[in-house]
C-alpha cells in the first residue's frame, strides 16, 4: 500500500503530533516511510511546504529537502475522462456560472496544475496498475472555501480513491507505539 500526503497533513504532524513525540518514533516511522517510498510526498505538496507557514515543515522534516525523496508529477496528465470531469463533476457549479468563460479557463488550467489534482492523478495512476493507494489529507469535503472546485475528499469519494486524515492514518498504522506526554 502507498500514501500520498498533502501540506496540510504535514503542517499538522510537525505542528500537532511532533512535538509531543516524546521518543521521536512517530518521526523516525514517518522519515523510514517516506525514505522507503510507502509515504509519497510528490513535488508539488514539496513546493507548497518550503513556504508555508516559514518552511516549518521542511525545517522539521529536513529529510523532506533531498530531491530523491519527491515523487515528480510533471509528466502526470489529466486524461479526457479526468478532464471532463473536473469541467463538469469537480467545479462548483454556482461559482462557473459567476465567471467568463476566460476566467473559467484560467481557473480550471491552475486547478490542473495544483498540489491537490496531481495527487489525485497520481493516485489514480497508481490505482490504475493495480496498487493500493490512500490519499491523506486534512481537508473536509465541504465546500465552505468559496473554491471554484470541490475539495480533495469529495473528488476522492467520486473517484473511489481511499481517503483518510492524519489522525486516522497513525491510528490505522502498525508497527509504531507513539508516546504522547
Amino acid at each position: 500500500m502507498k500514501i500520498v500526503i498533502d501540506t496540510s497533513s504535514l503542517l499538522s504532524l510537525v505542528r500537532y503530533y511532533l512535538p509531543f513525540d516524546q521518543n521521536q518514533n512517530l518521526f523516525e516511522f514517518f522519515k523510514t516511510k517516506i525514505e522507503s517510498g510507502e509515504i509519497i510526498i510528490i513535488d508539488r505538496v514539496f513546493d507548497e511546504a518550503k513556504y508555508l507557514a516559514k518552511g516549518i515543515i521542511i525545517e522539521k522534516l529536513n529529510y523532506l529537502d533531498s530531491k530523491k525523496l519527491h515523487q515528480k508529477t510533471t509528466d502526470i496528465l489529466p486524461d479526457k475522462k479526468f478532464f471532463n470531469q473536473v469541467e463538469n463533476q469537480f467545479c462548483n457549479a454556482s461559482w462557473k456560472n459567476q465567471l467568463t468563460p476566460s476566467e473559467f479557463e484560467n481557473r480550471k488550467s491552475a486547478y490542473l496544475e495544483s498540489a491537490d489534482t496531481k495527487m489525485i492523478l497520481f493516485a489514480l495512476k497508481e490505482k490504475k496498475s493495480g496498487e493500493d493507494i490512500i490519499i491523506v489529507s486534512e481537508e473536509s469535503g465541504t465546500n465552505n472555501d468559496n473554491k471554484a472546485f470541490k475539495k480533495i475528499p469529495s473528488i476522492c469519494k467520486q473517484l473511489g480513491i481511499e481517503i483518510k486524515t492524519l489522525p486516522e492514518l497513525i491510528e490505522s498504522l502498525q508497527g509504531i507505539e507513539v508516546l504522547f506526554q
